[in-house]
């Protein structure tokens, strides 16, 4: 009986296990653009969407971008989701900030530069990348 038990336990919790990692999962999309003309303006990506369904809610979401050429002092970079957006910390990273967010939203980058003036001639945002990891 012990034993029967056991094994019960056993298989229940790799059911458990199982069910876990089918209900996670991730997504990528990239985008290029926008071309960054002044400041004191926000600008927004192209959407970054999933490619396919994307049951469940974000975990993480690493992200990177380039720029055509080093960024002006000023420059701030949100990436958001229709109802919450998040500052970023550099070219590249991983935020918790979308967490709980659907995990198929479709997703944007912001870019805005505080201040007033031009920016340099030919900035651009030359990709746009977010990977959602989602449970």
């Amino acid at each position: 009986m012990r034993r029967s038990f056991q094994l019960l336990m056993l298989l229940s919790a790799m059911a458990l296990s199982l069910s876990a990692d089918a209900a996670s999962g991730a997504w990528s999309a990239s985008v290029s653009g926008p071309g960054l003309g002044a400041r004191g303006n926000w600008l927004l990506s192209p959407a970054l969407k999933a490619p396919s369904a994307a049951p469940g809610v974000i975990s993480t979401v690493n992200w990177r971008y380039t720029l055509s050429r080093p960024a002006p002092s000023g420059l701030v970079v949100r990436l958001c989701a229709s109802q919450r957006c998040v500052e970023l910390d550099g070219a590249s990273g991983t935020t918790r900030g979308l967490a709980n967010v659907t995990a198929d939203e479709t997703l944007h980058l912001a870019f805005g530069f505080q201040g007033q003036g031009a920016l340099p001639p030919g900035l651009r945002v030359v990709s746009s990348e977010v990977t959602v990891n989602y449970q």
